[in-house]
C-alpha cells in the first residue's frame, strides 16, 4: 500500500476497508444480520512485484475505481452469502457478453490455498477473456473471510437464543464477505477488446441483436446503451 508521509495513514486499496470499518467497535443483534452494503471507490495500489505485458496498458495500474460489495454475517449465513455474491458477479458479466474461464458446470475458479491473501477462507475469481493479452485475466473476485477481520475491527453481535440456564447468549464475531462488482478499468479492456470489430463484418454477435457496423467500431452490450444515451455503436473514428 501507499503510505502518506510523515503520518501513520495509508491509501486504501479496495473500498472493503472503509466499509468494514463503518462497523467498527460494534455490537449488532442477531435479526440485523446479514447486513449486506455496496460502495464505489478510489483504490490506490502500488503493484509491488508485477512485471510482464500485464502491467503496460489499464490491467495492472496504481490507481483505479471500483464499485465493492460488503457483508456482514453469522457464521451460519457466510456460506450461502458467499455462493450468492458470486451469482451476482455470473449474473453481471454474462449480461454483459462476456467469456468465462470455465470449470465444469461452474464459471468461477475456486482458488487454491496458496492463492489466497491472509484474510480470506475461500476466494472464487472470474477470469474473462483479453484478447489483447492473448489469455483469461482476472475481472472479479469474492471471498468469505470468516471472522478474521471482525476480530481486528471488532465487530461483533449477540445471537438471539440464549444457552440453557443463561439470560444472554455471548457475544461472537461476525463474519464479513466482499466482492468485487465492477473494477473500472478491467471492465473497459473486456468490453473494448471483445466487442471491437476488426474487418466490419457481421459476426454472429451482431446478427444477434440486428446491427451492422462500421470498421474498427464498438458494439455497446445492450445492459449498458441505457446509460450511453441509447447508442448502440461506438463508431471508429472517420
Amino acid at each position: 500500500v501507499y503510505s502518506v508521509e510523515d503520518s501513520d495513514l495509508c491509501m486504501t486499496g479496495t473500498a472493503e476497508l472503509p466499509l468494514g470499518g463503518y462497523y467498527m467497535d460494534q455490537t449488532l443483534t442477531e435479526a440485523e444480520l446479514p447486513i449486506r452494503m455496496a460502495a464505489f471507490g478510489h483504490c490506490f495500489r502500488t503493484e509491488a512485484g508485477a512485471a510482464g505485458s500485464a502491467s503496460r496498458g489499464l490491467y495492472r495500474v496504481h490507481q483505479f475505481s471500483k464499485v465493492e460489495m460488503f457483508v456482514l454475517a453469522t457464521a451460519e449465513q457466510s456460506d450461502a452469502l458467499h455462493e450468492e455474491l458470486i451469482s451476482l458477479e455470473e449474473e453481471m458479466f454474462s449480461e454483459l457478453g462476456l467469456h468465462f474461464k470455465q470449470v465444469p458446470g461452474n464459471p468461477t475458479l475456486d482458488m487454491p490455498s496458496e492463492d489466497l491473501g491472509a484474510p480470506a477462507y475461500r476466494k472464487f475469481d472470474v477470469e474473462c477473456w483479453m484478447p489483447g493479452m492473448g489469455r483469461y485475466g482476472e475481472i472479479s473476485s469474492a471471498s468469505n473471510c470468516t471472522d478474521y477481520q471482525a476480530r481486528r475491527l471488532n465487530i461483533r453481535y449477540r445471537p438471539s437464543k440464549a444457552p440453557e440456564g443463561k439470560k444472554k447468549a455471548p457475544l461472537q464475531f461476525v463474519h464479513t464477505l466482499n466482492a468485487t462488482a465492477c473494477a473500472v478499468p478491467r471492465m473497459i479492456i473486456a468490453i473494448l477488446e471483445n466487442f471491437q470489430q476488426e474487418d466490419g463484418s457481421v459476426t454472429n454477435t451482431c446478427l444477434i441483436m440486428g446491427i451492422e457496423q462500421e470498421d474498427g467500431s464498438v458494439i455497446i452490450p445492450e445492459p449498458l446503451r441505457p446509460f450511453m444515451g441509447g447508442m448502440e455503436v461506438i463508431e471508429a473514428p472517420k
